[in-house]
């Protein structure tokens, strides 16, 4: 892109999993990346250090900004001043169990956030194309496999809050002709997934089982079945989605469906270890409503995105162990102390 204008994104959620991928993403295409980060007392950028540069040094195309979605006029003065090419909403409280803790807080960040950035769109005349991080969890207890045509029944606050955002897309779509999409993602997982989330739980607790520092792991509902994917395949697709001709919502999913359960075995047998050994129920990680079977059906993506996943469950599985004992080692030899 010499001597061309790079285009400008904005992305919320950029210190999460999905926002530091996604920052990878845009800066290798040459864009300029500015992120909505939440102040905070700690630091909370772990995922995005290897990317920063000093706003100071020449050629610097990442930049952060403090804000929140729940504040509709700093979101608002933000696009304004940047008018960027590109929004995409990544936001939010993320964590379904927590969500029955703490339902009004989820819905306000979660569904209304989305609200608040569209709305900022509109009032600030930028010409923004919009993606919106939808979740399959909207489709709950609705028989598998999902696809963009079944029946939304949420079965969680975050669900009922990723819902609303998803209806607010498409009524700034259809009302004001915007560019704004849903992803409709099934769950993508990766070494940078947070620890209170089960893939992470599972794969960090068998790395620091192998090492001797932990005996047991306690887990909730093993039998409910998810359709796993890598982040990094997943944040290609909401890239494509804006890349298209015209907007559209897209189910995004690997089409494979396995238990919570099939992914404490394979990341335990691939540490050598027996679940069964270390493995233990605890009622208090069950949610008071599930979405048991989720499959994503990515056909419409694959169509006309020419999308695809390029990684898969076991592979998955065994990358995110690989990961944690790596970095667990490297910590214990002093090299990652924190």
């Amino acid at each position: 892109m010499s001597g061309e204008t790079p285009k400008r994104a904005l992305v919320t959620g950029l210190t999460g999993q999905d926002g530091s991928y996604l920052a990878e993403l845009l800066l290798a295409k040459g864009y300029e990346v500015h992120g909505i980060i939440r102040r905070s007392s700690s630091f909370n950028t772990g995922r995005i250090e290897h990317l920063y540069k000093d706003p100071h040094e020449p050629g610097t195309r990442l930049f952060s900004h403090y804000g929140d979605l729940t504040d509709s006029a700093a979101l608002t003065r933000l696009v304004y001043e940047l008018q960027p090419d590109e929004i995409y909403n990544l936001g939010a409280q993320s964590h379904v169990r927590v969500s029955f803790d703490i339902p009004e807080y989820t819905l306000d960040v979660t569904g209304g956030g989305a609200l608040r950035l569209l709305d900022a769109i509109r009032e600030s005349g930028a010409k923004a194309r919009f993606y919106q991080a939808s979740s399959s969890e909207i489709f709950g207890s609705s028989p598998p496999p999902q696809s963009e045509a079944t029946p939304f029944h949420p079965r969680s606050p975050y669900a009922v809050a990723k819902l609303a955002a998803y209806w607010s897309t498409v009524n700034y779509r259809e009302a004001y002709g915007m560019f704004a999409v849903n992803g409709i993602l099934f769950n993508h997982e990766s070494p940078r997934r947070g620890e209170t989330f089960v893939t992470r739980k599972i794969t960090r607790a068998v790395a620091r089982i192998k090492a001797g520092l932990e005996t047991k792991l306690y887990m909730g509902n093993l039998g409910a079945e998810r359709d796993w994917g890598y982040a990094p395949d997943f944040v290609e697709a909401m890239w494509l989605m804006l890349q298209a001709e015209k907007p559209d919502d897209y189910v995004v999913a690997t089409g494979e469906k396995h238990s919570v359960r099939e992914a404490l075995d394979i990341a335990f047998a691939h540490a050598g270890l027996d679940p069964g050994e270390h493995v233990e129920i605890d009622p208090r990680y069950f949610r008071p409503a599930e979405a048991d079977s989720m499959l994503g059906d990515a056909s419409k993506a694959r169509e006309k995105l020419g999308w695809e996943p390029k990684v898969r469950f076991r592979e998955l599985i065994e990358l995110m162990v690989d990961a944690d004992i790596a970095a667990l080692d490297e910590q214990l030899s002093g090299g990652a102390a924190r």
